[in-house]
């Protein structure tokens, strides 16, 4: 799963909230422009040339087309303000989004599994494809994998676990592509059975992915907690604050793109409360300035000084 590549830088990108909502609209909106055309070029000329894998294909490209404009409204919903009824915002509507996402892939990836199966059933009722479905697998083929680099690189730079999964969404029609390409070679060679068991290969490629986009969407629903190295930089940036003696009981949990922190900070037992309230809002802007967190409460517990006659006894 790819969702873990956010991570690897766990502070801020340096985009503002405007650029990178900007960012992710535009790579969706040409993700869109992209699917529109693969959609109906694959699947009219899948029915030309008589291709099912092709065909398979064009139907998956019109699953990324519906994800598209999921994607589109689950941005739009989730920019919107905190309220009595959601104190922390919308954020999780991404979530929910990816999840539809997964299913949909889910039910795409079985519907062309049964169909490439009962095709399967009946191997002399399988045709010879026309040379240009192997025109236009190869277009939809390249036309993907350039879509999935271009959104990947977008995702990353906005820290947007949505746009991965779409992102990977195209990567795996660039995948499905190449599949029904040497499907259609075989085809063309003299081997009919082999388009759809392409069909088939693509099917079960689409179920896979949709499976773990599902699965992972509804762990973060769950509270799931973010990896450990993002834990761990958060944790770091806690006890760089001065006047935090230590930190323990860092638990954390996704909303959205977005993080969601309670920790237990130390500090002086011998501080009055102005100035551990002080610590505590230096340690908070710390974190929410260097890291995706939405919000941290903490929780302040006394340190005490170490016994220095008594060490020093004990080391003479």
């Amino acid at each position: 799963m790819k969702f873990t590549d956010l991570a690897e830088d766990s502070e801020d990108s340096g985009h503002t909230p405007a650029e990178r909502i900007a960012a992710a609209t535009r790579s969706t909106w040409v993700s869109v422009g992209v699917n529109l055309v693969l959609t109906l070029l694959q699947i009219l000329a899948g029915i030309f040339s008589k291709s099912q894998g092709l065909i398979a294909d064009g139907i998956h490209s019109l699953s990324d087309l519906v994800a598209d404009f999921v994607v589109l409204l689950a941005g739009h919903h989730s920019r919107k303000d905190a309220d009595a009824d959601h104190p922390y915002g919308h954020h999780r509507f991404e979530t929910a989004a990816s999840l539809v996402l997964g299913l949909l892939l889910l039910a795409v990836g079985l519907g062309m599994l049964w169909s490439a199966v009962h095709k399967l059933e009946s191997p002399e009722t399988v045709p010879e494809v026309h040379v240009l479905a192997l025109w236009v697998a190869g277009g939809a083929l390249v036309s993907k994998e350039l879509l999935f680099r271009y959104m990947l690189a977008v995702a990353k730079r906005v820290k947007s676990s949505m746009l991965v999964a779409n992102a990977w969404h195209a990567r795996s029609d660039a995948a499905s592509s190449l599949v029904v390409g040497i499907g259609i070679i075989g085809n063309l060679a003299g081997y009919p059975i082999l388009d759809p068991i392409a069909a088939l290969i693509v099917g079960a490629m689409v179920t896979k992915m949709g499976w773990e986009f599902s699965w992972e969407a509804l762990h973060d629903l769950m509270d799931r907690a973010v990896d450990e190295e993002e834990v761990a930089a958060i944790r770091q940036t806690l006890l760089d604050t001065p006047g935090v003696e230590g930190v323990h009981d860092v638990r954390t949990r996704k909303m959205g793109d977005m993080i969601v922190v309670d920790a237990h900070l130390e500090v002086d037992a011998s501080l009055n409360v102005e100035a551990g309230h002080d610590i505590t809002v230096e340690a908070r802007n710390r974190v929410l300035q260097r890291h995706r967190v939405l919000n941290l409460m903490t929780h302040l517990d006394p340190w005490h000084k170490p016994d220095l006659d008594h060490n020093q006894a004990r080391t003479a």
